[in-house]
């Protein structure tokens, strides 16, 4: 823990500050962005444009910096993660939030840290989490049920069920490809690791727009300004701003203040919501709120030291991120 605070304090302090504001600003903004590039660009399209580009480029800008081409089973187990994080994740999201506000979106996938946990503890030779964190996962998922549960909230908002269903599944593919990538090879560079899974994240979802007809159906020139100004600024400062702020952070700054955007931006997406995107969130909204990222944490943030199964922060699914070894421990 030492040697990373010096790390942290011999960097730059303006560019530490400015990294952490970029992952808080832009990762809480994504959802936001994604809502307004849906409605005129179909969701599986808008993804596989969105991570073929900002892979494809930055797998370009790192082959001449002289990064080595990834071997076989690096292109391969990114076909995987990138499939479930992207493919599946980034997908559900992309879907739902042509029904679902941004801000309840985010809200919803803020649980995926809680999805990790339980998955990392069922799978073969899983650890049990600790009474802190199983503690955790309780409140997040009561701030969930309160969160979807109310008669109330749902005539006020007309809240889209099958959208949440597709939300759980994408927090649960989110942290199904994490474990995955957690046990699997990764390129020594963690840019080109993300670089590739993007690559195979946005040729599954472009896939998908083939088959399911949205190529067909889907007309260029439709394309609102505000669509085509969200695909480009989820493109180049969600996918590339963000992630290589956050990949240096991670270098630079100690994992107890990285993983601090986890609780960060819901809170950062709801206000833009209701901010910029006219949307409103009744009381019980707000409390649950509260509820879903004090879970997160409870279960994110530590005065012990954590076991293996705790030592591991999840991406987001909107971002196009891999998932990194992250540690909490006690800033």
């Amino acid at each position: 823990m030492d040697s990373r605070n010096e790390t942290d304090d011999a960097a730059p302090r303006g560019l530490v500050v400015a990294a952490f504001a970029a992952i808080y600003l832009i990762w809480g903004s994504t959802y936001l962005g994604i809502r307004f590039a849906v409605e005129t660009i179909p969701p599986f399209l808008l993804g596989g444009t969105r991570f073929l580009l900002a892979g494809g480029a930055l797998y370009a800008w790192l082959r001449l910096k002289g990064v080595p081409n990834p071997s076989g089973y690096h292109w391969r187990n990114a076909a995987i993660v990138g499939g479930l994080l992207l493919g599946v994740g980034n997908g559900g999201v992309n879907w739902t939030e042509q029904k679902v506000a941004s801000s309840l979106t985010a809200l919803l996938i803020a649980i995926t840290p809680l999805w990790f946990v339980l998955l990392d503890w069922l799978r073969p030779g899983g650890l049990r989490p600790s009474p802190q964190t199983m503690l955790g996962i309780v409140v997040g998922f009561a701030g969930v049920a309160l969160l979807v549960g109310g008669p109330d909230f749902n005539r006020e908002n007309s809240i889209h069920l099958p959208g949440v269903a597709a939300l759980m599944i994408a927090s649960i593919a989110w942290a199904s490809g994490s474990l995955y990538a957690r046990y699997t090879p990764k390129p020594d560079s963690s840019l080109m690791a993300g670089a590739l899974q993007m690559l195979a994240g946005g040729a599954a979802l472009f896939a998908v727009g083939l088959l399911s007809g949205e190529a067909a159906k889907f007309d260029w020139a439709g394309v609102s300004g505000r669509s085509a100004w969200a695909l480009t600024y989820l493109t180049v400062i969600g996918s590339l701003v963000g992630f290589t702020a956050f990949s240096w952070l991670l270098k630079v700054s100690t994992p107890a203040r990285v993983s601090t955007y986890a609780y960060v931006n819901p809170v950062i997406a709801v206000f833009l919501g209701w901010a910029i995107g006219g949307e409103t969130l009744p009381p019980r909204a707000l409390w649950a709120a509260a509820v879903i990222v004090f879970g997160v944490v409870i279960i994110t943030v530590r005065k012990s030291s954590p076991t293996p199964a705790e030592c591991e922060v999840v991406g987001k699914p909107d971002t196009g991120l891999k998932s990194v070894s992250n540690c909490i421990e006690e800033a």
